[in-house]
């Protein structure tokens, strides 16, 4: 299961009703926030997603996406935290987010260790990567993709059965591609396990200009998560910003086959309404949704298929 929890959705500032960038992602266990605006620790306790990140990926270093560090660290520590904390940010952000870290802290306690990502650069894990893709925001800054490895395919217990393949461990071996032996004849995977099939993918574009390149990397992903900090009324003042709105986000959608768009990053002015940036999107892609502060989104592999 992928669980995504929208920890702040605001852009820029808080507001009464939503706090700033962070978005925590659990995935078989794990727990990895993508950004950290001031207050992220707060959300975290107040939406209950653990409290014990083993990565933090920070698309740029404006302060509304980083400045929790500070606050998440020092309580970390403040609980006897023994375990290492890897972050990960854009080219030449290394020295700035290892300052923060140790803002009012003389020594935090536990291992952190900070790495810049490369645009393209892949953060490797046993079955999944995250991807630092190239954005365009003024400053240093990346989206990140969860891109799960393919799976195996279905295993074809019937066609098993009738190859007189007794159950237990040999289907095991079949399944993660083991040719086996039964009675003196060879049986290869193919021949009862069908084509991989897909992993999950996740995207966030952080804060961007709408660019044909994050399309590219989001191709049919479950799930994108996009700056839409403006309503189309606003496309001039999004694009002096290097932001992107409502429209330009589905528009990005729509060419990327997504299954769900999520907004985010919304001005304070559609904080408590953010109807308008919703309407606009569904012109052009209908399953687009205006994230808010504790939406939590739960990812399986879909109805046809098992895990």
């Amino acid at each position: 299961m992928i669980r995504i929890t929208f920890l702040g959705t605001s852009a820029s500032r808080p507001t009464v009703a939503r706090n700033v960038s962070a978005i925590a992602i659990q995935r078989e266990g794990e727990l990895m926030l993508w950004d950290c605006g001031e207050g992220t620790q707060r959300q975290m306790m107040r939406y209950q997603t653990g409290f014990a990140p083993g990565s933090i990926f920070i698309t740029h270093l404006h302060a509304d996406h980083y400045l929790g560090l500070i606050g998440l660290t020092r309580t970390l520590a403040l609980q006897g935290r023994e375990e290492p904390l890897e972050i990960f940010g854009p080219p030449r952000s290394r020295r700035l987010l290892e300052e923060a870290l140790h803002l009012g802290v003389g020594r935090i306690g536990f291992p952190v260790r900070v790495h810049e990502l490369d645009e393209g650069e892949r953060v490797e894990r046993d079955d999944y990567d995250i991807l630092a893709f190239p954005v365009r925001h003024g400053v240093p800054a990346l989206g990140y993709a969860l891109v799960e490895h393919p799976r195996p395919g279905r295993f074809d217990v019937d066609r098993a059965r009738a190859l007189g393949i007794p159950e237990g461990p040999l289907f095991g071996r079949l399944h993660r591609g083991e040719s086996i032996e039964v009675e003196g004849r060879t049986i290869r995977p193919e021949e009862v396990v069908g084509a991989p099939r897909r992993g999950r993918t996740v995207v966030y574009s952080g804060d961007t200009r709408p660019l044909a390149g994050t399309a590219a990397v989001s191709a049919g992903a479950q799930v994108l998560i996009h700056d839409a900090t403006f309503g189309d009324d606003e496309a001039d003042r999004a694009h002096e910003t290097f932001h992107s709105t409502a429209f330009q986000a589905a528009e990005i959608a729509a060419r990327a086959g997504v299954g769900q768009l999520f907004l985010t990053h919304l001005s304070a002015r559609y904080s408590a309404n953010p109807g308008p940036l919703e309407e606009e999107a569904r012109r052009v892609f209908p399953d687009a949704r205006a994230a808010w502060d504790g939406l939590t989104i739960e990812l399986g592999y879909g109805d046809d298929e098992e895990a």
